[in-house]
């Protein structure tokens, strides 16, 4: 009996061991995802920029045109 104690008392602590790495998994988890969340915002953000900024600037062709002579 005394062994069996043993092997229950083993597992319980193993058991409050993988919890509280579940746990500690868990809370990574959540601000990786907080910051893949604030990562895709800016990114949305730079996008809308870059096409702000391509409509505003000339298009790069017109300043590179071949002269008529060549």
């Amino acid at each position: 009996m005394d062994r069996i104690e043993e092997r229950i008392i083993e597992l319980e602590t193993k058991i409050s061991y993988q919890e509280d790495l579940i746990q500690e998994l868990n809370q990574h988890v959540i601000t990786q995802q907080k910051q893949i969340d604030e990562l895709t915002e800016l990114n949305n953000l730079l996008k809308e920029q870059f096409k702000e900024i391509i409509s505003i600037i000339p298009s790069a062709s017109s300043g590179h045109e071949v002269p008529p002579h060549y």
